[in-house]
């Protein structure tokens, strides 16, 4: 263990187990955070990718958030491995609070957010150094991509996640429909920043893309760094990952509430597409009630869409299994984002009411 690094346990704020003496400390680049909750095997392959890092200016914040399957003794395996490792144990919060709570204890001048759900290639840090040299920034946030290893169903909805004709190109590709706002998934900024902007809010969704807009209006800079991305795993079925775009679509519209100047035309386009679906759907039961199997023409918009999706992704992912686990991919993530926002609107802006009585049960547990 080198004399410089630190490997601590943190329970409730009380050390129960630290390897080395932190009698001084250690200022270094970045401080790597990552929340994560009941989610043990993920961060073994973060933390296993993170030896491999080139540069070893960093040190690594696992915050513990309340989680009934704990990541402890993951994490202690790679006491040796990683120079500057600490863990906390701490009562639920979500994911923005959990963040502050690391950052408040991190020593870096950068501290990079990471999903737990995420792998780092070798030159990630590498590519941050580069592009800070280049042209320094106050906040940064990288791509992400589907690894070799990842199942159909994450390389399906990565592409659906990706796609320009999903998300149109807004979600870390090098050109955009919209300024890039860095997602909490790999997301970088410089310390100082971070606590004038007070970290993350209590937002339980959207919270990082409501800190990106308090980063530019603070008047903070805010890069794409297109050459630091990151494997990012995602959900590992349709359910669980309807539930996200779902909860993306509300956060859509809590955003739109707190920053009217936030929604744009991009925002509505799953809106209008879920709704362009439900006419169709319905068209042609009236249809086909009308006229027989001749009714079923109107569903050709839907059936287009599928076969471009199809072939884009078998394509992008050089296998057909892929592409067409895409297009149900697709129609989940336009549609539970599309409903979710439908329900925001009818909630928050119809009815009037605040997040916390409009979203108890989804976000509020």
């Amino acid at each position: 263990m080198q004399n410089d690094g630190a490997f601590c346990f943190y329970s409730d704020n009380y050390v129960y187990l630290c390897l080395v003496d932190l009698g001084h400390k250690r200022i270094m680049k970045y401080s790597l955070i990552v929340p994560v909750y009941n989610r043990p095997d993920e961060v073994d392959e973060l933390l296993e990718s993170l030896t491999r890092q080139r540069t070893t200016d960093f040190e690594v914040i696992i915050v513990e958030d309340g989680s009934q399957r704990p990541c402890r003794d993951v994490v202690e395996r790679y006491a040796g491995r990683i120079a500057n490792l600490r863990y906390f144990d701490k009562p639920n919060s979500g994911p923005g609070q959990s963040r502050n709570y690391g950052a408040e204890r991190a020593q870096g001048d950068y501290l990079i957010v990471l999903d737990s759900d995420v792998v780092i290639p070798d030159g990630y840090l590498d590519a941050v150094d580069a592009e800070i040299a280049r042209e320094g920034t106050d906040a940064f946030g990288g791509p992400d991509r589907a690894h070799d290893s990842f199942s159909p169903v994450q390389k399906a909805i990565n592409y659906s996640m990706t796609s320009f004709f999903t998300t149109g190109g807004i979600r870390g590709g090098k050109k955009k429909l919209d300024k890039f706002y860095p997602r909490s998934f790999n997301m970088g900024i410089r310390k100082e920043v971070y606590e004038a902007l007070g970290g993350f809010s209590k937002m339980r969704f959207g919270e990082d893309i409501d800190f990106s807009i308090r980063i530019f209006k603070g008047g903070y800079r805010c890069r794409l760094f297109p050459e630091a991305w990151v494997w990012h795993k995602r959900r590992t079925d349709l359910r669980k990952f309807f539930r996200q775009v779902y909860n993306s679509g509300i956060a859509r519209i809590n955003l739109y509430k707190k920053y009217p100047e936030s929604l744009k035309l991009v925002h509505l386009l799953p809106f209008v597409f879920t709704a362009g679906c439900l006419s169709l759907v319905i068209l042609t039961v009236i249809a086909t009630v009308l006229w027989g199997w001749a009714g079923l023409w109107c569903l050709t918009p839907l059936a287009l869409f599928a076969l471009i999706i199809m072939c884009d992704s078998t394509l992008a992912n050089r296998s057909l299994k892929v592409g067409i686990l895409s297009i149900g991919a697709s129609y989940v993530q336009l549609t539970g984002y599309g409903l979710g926002f439908a329900e925001a609107l009818w909630k928050r802006v119809i009815r009037g009411k605040d997040e916390f009585q409009a979203f108890e049960k989804n976000f509020y547990k």
